[in-house]
């Protein structure tokens, strides 16, 4: 990580992280302040986003956010993220990129390290409700919704409203 990165790093986690969002006071510079460190931080970012308060994100270095995108409140979102435009999301997701490796029997697991790192996608126009978890590799399609809480652990087809655990499809949007 460069080392002017690092300072940017830093400041977000020690004051933007902590400023508040609506309807507290100052929460307008909680997210003026968010979007400009997010804006050093990630790899690639649009004008209009919001990050929420107490949102973690590690390095951030491989993370995209389009443009109109929020990322709710106390998430944890994992380095490798894309996220397109239009994206809505409601407090406390989880995004996860890689997992524990668990194929040996012959040593513990916590120290068999970590599986491959497969990036996750949300395209555009997508709406993931409040403390769902989506697990690594998945894709999102473009127009649907996670239902809340529910554990994506599969590509989630257009226009689909996905819940549950694990997500199943329970409508197609386009159906009237």
């Amino acid at each position: 990580m460069r080392r002017p990165q690092r300072i940017y790093l830093s400041l977000y986690y020690l004051f933007a992280y902590h400023m508040p969002t609506p309807p507290y006071p100052f929460s307008r510079v909680g997210h003026w302040m968010r979007r400009i460190l997010c804006k050093k931080i990630f790899r690639y970012t649009r004008n209009d986003f919001i990050i929420g308060a107490k949102v973690c994100f590690g390095t951030g270095v491989n993370i995209e956010i389009g443009d109109r995108s929020n990322i709710g409140r106390g998430s944890w979102i994992a380095h490798d993220t894309i996220i397109g435009n239009d994206v809505m999301m409601g407090p406390e997701i989880m995004i996860f990129a890689y997992n524990h490796r668990n194929d040996r029997l012959d040593i513990p697991i916590t120290q068999q390290g970590y599986e491959e790192r497969r990036p996750v996608k949300l395209c555009d126009d997508v709406w993931i409700g409040a403390r769902s978890i989506i697990l690594p590799g998945v894709t999102v399609g473009s127009h649907s919704i996670v239902g809340t809480g529910a554990v994506v652990t599969r590509d989630v087809p257009e226009y689909c409203v996905v819940a549950g655990n694990p997500a199943k499809v329970v409508k197609d949007r386009r159906d009237k």
